[in-house]
């Protein structure tokens, strides 16, 4: 492989990892329920099927008829109790209202407490992001620093190497914070 392929593939393979440290933590972040129904807090949730745990969105019809309301209609109605179960078992806190046919779950208010608390746990979750982010750094200077000890890339590179990774750390960093903002002023909205 060409020096030029080798250092340009690695930095494009960190750049693919660091995106994807910030779809995991966008994907985490949907489950994180805000004051409006959103069928992604229900994803997290397993029902047995055939004795299988499969998730909720596979067995059922989940619906978005109102802005704090979601509907979940199971396609074999013999799951209706299963999944009221798993719904009542998961720490959503919300008790579905069953009407024999589907499960209504209305999303009340959330309380300011729990805004607060919800608001902490996104926190967290950005600052674990965050550490991936650091450590895909790091990675990426053993990698050039490893290249330039084999006498692969001059010591130059090695440095703009390390530069260059610095700047796309600072560029997710940004991003995994307006992400962060995006989601605490949407557990904030009232």
């Amino acid at each position: 492989m060409p020096l030029n392929e080798k250092v340009s593939g690695a930095y494009d393979g960190f750049e693919e990892k660091m995106k994807k440290a910030v779809a995991v933590l966008e994907n985490d972040l949907r489950t994180v329920r805000a004051g409006r129904a959103n069928p992604h807090v229900l994803d997290p949730i397993t029902v047995p099927y055939y004795g299988v745990p499969t998730p909720l969105n596979q067995v059922a019809n989940i619906q978005v008829p109102e802005a704090k309301m979601l509907v979940v209609t199971p396609w074999d109605k013999n799951l209706l109790k299963d999944i009221e179960r798993a719904i009542q078992a998961s720490d959503l806190g919300i008790n579905p209202i069953n009407d024999g046919q589907s499960l209504r779950l209305i999303f009340p208010s959330l309380t300011e407490e729990r805004r607060r608390e919800l608001t902490r746990e996104v926190a967290k979750k950005g600052e674990e992001a965050k550490v991936s982010i650091r450590h895909i750094r790091r990675e990426a200077n053993d990698y050039y620093k490893d290249l330039e000890k084999a006498k692969e890339i001059s010591e130059d590179l090695c440095f703009s190497m390390g530069t260059e990774i610095q700047k796309l750390t600072d560029q997710y960093i940004v991003k995994i914070d307006e992400t962060i903002e995006r989601k605490n002023a949407e557990l904030m909205e009232i």
